[in-house]
């Protein structure tokens, strides 16, 4: 019996490959840079499977050209790229990769924390210059970590994965979510539950954490940049929109708040030129969850998910398997 057929939009890791191949007649798209709009529809119009990334829309053209597709996988925790709603009226399972990014996520976020705190770009910058002059008592002068106070916004698995890196610094955690967590979790992570205005004007370190839905795009705009300290930072990890760049970009200018770490971009790839010009921003090229380890983790589960709808299994992390009565 002949296997169905997936497209894959990346080549992946052998580890995910094993897994596809076995399964499916895949066919994966080998050049560098990403799969054209036109020519992903064109392979997708007879597949059976869809591997795919967030920089792929999965959207109602692409699934009224591909009648045949039956799960739509993205390698991912975000799917904001899948329209589910359209993948369920289309019968399309959709599926995303929830869970093995989480802990490498909050380290990363710490490592953004930690580097514009103490202006550690700044400072590899100057020493490769080969114009720095020796010690000296006022030179980049940072903010301090340990005892300040961390705004978490959203509390799911990675926000709550930087509440326990922040107790090792002795730091206050005050966190805002749209469902506050359980008592016991809050104890456990010495988090307080503050309203987003509270949160954005006694926060030393403002780290975003939310998925990007209608209510958090420019959840951080002019006005939220007007009620943080002018000694705190942005952290992004999250999705870029969740950002107005343009009003980070003035608020900066206006020292409004002392810096940012960004690893998202509201128009990725692009970034807004006014950031890209300044000291204050360290500019991460959304590697948050870039270790071998995750991404091979991640593909792995993606795999995983798409294999599961031809074994007739609910795949691990569906988002709508009621879309083939799975």
């Amino acid at each position: 019996m002949s296997k169905p057929k997936a497209l894959v939009t990346r080549p992946l890791f052998p580890a995910a490959r094993a897994i596809l191949d076995h399964h499916f007649d895949a066919e994966y798209w080998m050049p560098p840079e990403r799969i054209p709009r036109a020519e992903l529809l064109k392979r997708v119009a007879e597949k059976d499977a869809l591997v795919c990334l967030l920089t792929e829309k999965v959207d109602e053209e692409l699934l009224a050209a591909s009648p045949k597709l039956r799960v739509a996988a993205t390698v991912s925790v975000g799917y904001d790229n899948i329209d589910v709603p359209a993948c369920t009226r289309h019968k399309v399972v959709a599926a995303n990769t929830p869970g093995v990014l989480d802990e490498t996520t909050a380290d990363f976020a710490w490592t953004l924390l930690m580097a514009v705190a103490r202006r550690l770009v700044e400072g590899d910058a100057w020493m490769r210059s080969g114009t720095w002059p020796g010690w000296d008592l006022d030179q980049l002068l940072g903010g301090d970590v340990w005892g300040k106070t961390l705004g978490i916004v959203g509390f799911g698995r990675i926000g709550r994965g930087l509440a326990r890196r922040a107790q090792g610094f002795q730091m206050r955690v005050l966190y805002h979510d749209a469902n506050r967590a359980a008592l016991e979790v809050e104890r456990e992570l010495r988090a307080e539950f503050a309203g987003l205005d509270q949160l954005l004007g006694e926060s030393d370190f403002v780290s975003l954490h939310v998925p990007l839905l209608p209510e958090t795009r420019h959840l951080l705009s002019a006005a939220a940049f007007d009620k943080m300290k002018r000694t705190a930072y942005l952290i992004n990890t999250s999705r870029g929109p969740v950002v107005d760049e343009a009003a980070l970009a003035a608020a900066l200018e206006e020292k409004k708040i002392a810096g940012a770490a960004l690893d998202v971009y509201e128009h990725e790839p692009k970034v807004n030129p006014a950031l890209i010009a300044r000291k204050d921003v360290i500019l991460a090229p959304h590697i948050a969850s870039a270790t071998i380890d995750t991404r091979t983790n991640m593909a792995v589960v993606a795999a995983t998910n798409a294999a599961a709808v031809f074994e007739g299994r609910r795949p691990p992390n569906a988002l709508n398997a009621d879309a083939l009565g799975l």
